[in-house]
């Protein structure tokens, strides 16, 4: 699927909503819990459930980056598993530090 700057997206799986910041190009598999998202206003596929391997969580407020590929996601509500494009798990991005006042 190939996501937008702006696009507003949901887990399938648990209660993670999201928001595109930075997109990259191309088709992208943007998963959560091991199933691809939807879009906030689709309904989930019925009976699915979370794999194992992406238990990590997400923190709302926070922003999620996949390293080297500008991607950045902002969660909009928490859930209780991981992104990840591919088998690649986001990352949570670490705030940059303020300049020193003297």
């Amino acid at each position: 699927m190939q996501i937008k700057s702006g696009a507003r997206l949901r887990s399938q799986v648990d209660a993670t909503e999201l928001v595109v910041v930075r997109p990259i190009p191309g088709d992208v598999e943007l998963t959560c819990g091991g199933h691809p998202v939807v879009d906030i206003k689709a309904e989930p596929s019925p009976g699915l459930t979370a794999l194992a391997s992406a238990t990590g969580g997400t923190l709302q407020g926070k922003r999620y980056t996949l390293a080297d590929t500008g991607l950045e996601i902002l969660v909009t509500k928490a859930g209780t598993t991981s992104l990840a494009i591919g088998a690649e798990q986001l990352v949570l991005k670490e705030a940059r530090p303020l300049p020193a006042s003297d």
